[in-house]
């Protein structure tokens, strides 16, 4: 499912508008980047929690050449998913 089809699945389940649901979908994603950016967890309860995790730095290699490369260290964005959600996928048919 894509960002569109997402949309169109809130304003049917939703009874709003594509463009009310879109504008939804869009504050929403612009919340959650804002304030995992801020370095602060956003957790939905049953769904799971999104939050900035740092990355240490490592030796990599060129997948081409086989060169050994330094990677730096990030701080990356990490979800994971709550005991409500891990069910639902795990349920079986």
């Amino acid at each position: 499912m894509n960002k569109a089809e997402l949309i169109e699945a809130l304003a049917k389940e939703t009874d709003m508008s594509k463009a009310a649901a879109g504008r939804a979908v869009s504050a929403l994603v612009e919340i959650i980047t804002k304030t995992v950016a801020k370095k602060q967890d956003v957790q939905l309860i049953g769904f799971g929690t999104f939050k900035a995790a740092k990355r240490a730095a490592r030796v990599g290699k060129n997948p081409r050449t086989g060169e050994k490369l330094k990677i730096a260290a990030a701080t990356v964005p990490r979800f994971s998913a709550g005991a409500a959600f891990k069910a639902a996928v795990n349920k079986k048919k």
